[in-house]
């Protein structure tokens, strides 16, 4: 038996001569001008958490050759068994917005979904800048095995695909302004859970605010009651009073089952954003809260929102997307190229030393009118992100503006709560005590002005709750937290 060895791309290409068999074994095609190997198949079971994309340090530049790398780190998914809220708080005395905001981050599916979405758009780059695959090609000539006459007859080859210089650049500048843009949404999604962290606290601060408002009420109506009946056996009021108080009463407790649901269903948002279950106990919300001065020149908020808003950046990472998009539709009218290399056995004696070959071959890019239609449709796109960057960047300016209005009229309103309607509520029952007491007004005057006492102060809270959920709500239309004069809460 004859045996012919041939080393293509250093790997030894063996043909065994025999009377009707042939073995063809190829140990190892490598990656002609590729810069990744194919992982073993043991390797392959092992799972990464992070991908690396390389971004270019100049990101208008599509073509340019230092590259800086960006990873994406996976946000674990906890199980709600897994941790629950009393070990996660079990030292704190009161829940803030601070330790709050940070376990939401930290254990909310919403980030590790919005990290997988970022890791998909990451992994593109690999795929996109990579060579196609090695081709290898084998042919012989059935007549000649075990001929007497002629050698026996085989051609091997292999050729390997070169996209036209520039397009694998384009790209990969494509992937990654995605995979950027994509980063860009994570943060986008942790300002909207903070901004639903901080309104789930104050709204479990309101309820539990208007439950102790409640239980005051209920102690000062049942005082009343106690007078309406030591007068009324005495004989100076009729049963009526004592009937009114009962009913007063009745309608507190009434009341006090819709605030006691309300506190419920905070507690429930709040688990359920930390990714616990919806029941979990909570400690108790802050005391109080203590709005601050009202924010700065809201121009100047616009000017930061716009700088910073990760959706505005996804945008313009999205332009930078669409403009490499369009160049590379422009390029595709350059042919790409395949180069080969063969060994052709057909050639016989006298002719052996024409058995190795070398080739190119290359696309003919005459269809112009798919090449046109894909050029059209790129430069329709990047018109259509354009166009989006201006309307979001509008919507943000109105969203900085509606909420720093917002905030004022808050901060407005809570002064004037505690600086004049609180005590003058406070005063008008007081008041209003001594002169039943008395005998100088009648029992329903003492009812309305206890009605309206707990009225304001129960508006009193929902002011201050409102102030921080609309602070909550600046910060996340400014892109982060409100500098120099943003407002402290607990």
């Amino acid at each position: 038996m004859r045996t012919f060895e041939v080393w293509l791309n250093g790997a030894p290409m063996i043909l065994a001569r025999g009377r009707w068999v042939i073995w063809l074994i190829p140990a190892l095609v490598g990656h002609v001008g590729c810069s990744t190997v194919a992982q073993p198949i043991a390797a392959r079971k092992e799972v990464t958490t992070s991908v690396e994309v390389f971004t270019p340090l100049s990101s208008p530049t599509f073509t340019q050759s230092k590259l800086q790398a960006v990873k994406f780190e996976e946000a674990p998914v906890v199980d709600q068994g897994t941790v629950n809220s009393a070990e996660q708080f079990s030292n704190d005395k009161e829940l803030t917005a601070e330790k709050l905001v940070a376990a939401v981050l930290a254990r909310s599916p919403t980030v590790a979904q919005m990290t997988a979405a970022a890791q998909v758009a990451a992994a593109r780059y690999p795929q996109v800048t990579s060579l196609e695959d090695p081709m290898f090609g084998a042919t012989f000539g059935p007549a000649s095995m075990g001929s007497r006459e002629v050698d026996f007859a085989y051609r091997i080859e292999a050729s390997q695909r070169l996209p036209y210089p520039g397009k694998r650049a384009l790209r990969g500048a494509n992937a990654q302004a995605e995979a950027r843009a994509a980063g860009e949404e994570i943060e986008d999604a942790r300002l909207t859970l903070t901004e639903s962290a901080r309104s789930a606290l104050y709204d479990y601060f309101l309820a539990e605010r208007a439950l102790e408002v409640n239980r005051e009420s209920l102690d000062l109506l049942r005082d009343i009651r106690q007078n309406a009946e030591a007068r009324y056996k005495t004989g100076l009021v009729p049963q009526q009073d004592m009937l009114q108080a009962d009913v007063e009463i009745g309608l507190q407790q009434e009341r006090q089952l819709a605030l006691e649901r309300s506190r419920e269903v905070a507690i429930a948002r709040i688990n359920t954003l930390m990714h616990l279950a919806p029941d979990a106990k909570l400690p108790p919300p802050p005391r109080e809260l203590n709005p601050g001065d009202a924010v700065q020149n809201a121009k100047e908020l616009r000017d930061l929102a716009v700088e910073r808003r990760p959706d505005l950046r996804a945008i313009r990472n999205r332009l930078e997307a669409e403009g490499a998009s369009l160049a590379l539709a422009e390029r595709e009218y350059k042919p790409d190229f395949e180069v080969m290399g063969a060994y052709d056995a057909f050639w016989q004696r006298p002719e052996q030393d024409l058995r190795t070959m070398i080739g190119l071959r290359m696309n003919v890019p005459v269809r112009y009118s798919r090449r046109a239609g894909a050029v059209a449709e790129a430069a329709a796109r990047l018109a259509q992100r354009r166009a989006e960057y201006g309307r979001l960047t509008d919507q943000v300016n109105f969203e900085v503006q509606q909420a720093v209005a917002r905030l004022r009229e808050s901060e407005k309103a809570f002064k004037l709560y505690e600086g004049k309607i609180l005590p003058a509520a406070r005063e008008n029952v007081k008041a209003g005590v001594a002169a039943y007491t008395t005998g100088k007004v009648p029992f329903l005057s003492l009812i309305e002005a206890q009605r309206n006492l707990v009225g304001q102060r129960d508006r009193a809270f929902e002011t201050a709750a409102e102030y921080f959920r609309r602070s909550a709500t600046l910060e996340r239309v400014i892109g982060g937290p409100v500098p120099d004069k943003s407002p402290s809460s607990p």
